[in-house]
């Protein structure tokens, strides 16, 4: 394994709706306990039981915003291939190496319409890493398939698995 890194990058979903939806789902859920646990007023016509809800306000009020706070897409470029780690999907870094990698090719895409949307996923062109954006780089490995990495600097990301591709071609 080389360890050099020509290039890093970690993403992180930061999306202001994303953030406003996530906040407001578990201001909701807050609100609720604090109306039924702390008030005692039932929440809303047909309100969950107390233990319920606690586990509602620990799963939507806590914990989902957590997990969109600490998903990342972390991609690393390094001189025998290209590193990629979807976190906490992958604890581990996920390797394509240089010369699996027939071409690649730094491009603008729709995450909604080409791949249903962000995170992993599967679509007719392939797969996608993606976290927000609408930018990345398009890998057509040697064995035909495809795989979409979001990046903020694609042409940089670009550039660098060509070198990458260059230095281990030289070996």
């Amino acid at each position: 394994m080389n360890t050099y890194v020509l290039y890093r990058e970690t993403q992180h979903f930061r999306q202001v709706w994303l953030w406003l939806l996530t906040l407001g789902i578990s201001g909701i859920t807050f609100y609720a306990m604090v109306q039924q646990l702390i008030l005692g007023t039932p929440f809303g016509d047909n309100p969950a039981s107390d233990m319920v809800l606690i586990i509602i306000v620990i799963v939507f009020g806590f914990m989902f915003p957590v997990f969109f706070y600490i998903v990342n897409l972390t991609t690393e470029v390094r001189g025998d291939g290209l590193y990629y780690r979807f976190f906490p999907f992958h604890l581990t870094f996920r390797k394509i190496s240089g010369e699996d990698i027939r071409s690649c090719e730094a491009r603008t895409y729709s995450p909604l319409r080409e791949y249903g949307g962000g995170g992993i996923r599967w679509g007719a062109k392939g797969r996608a890493y993606n976290v927000g954006g609408n930018r990345g780089v398009q890998l057509e490995l040697s064995n035909g398939s495809r795989i979409l990495i979001g990046s903020q600097r694609s042409e940089e990301l670009a550039e660098a698995i060509d070198m990458a591709i260059k230095r281990g071609a030289n070996r």
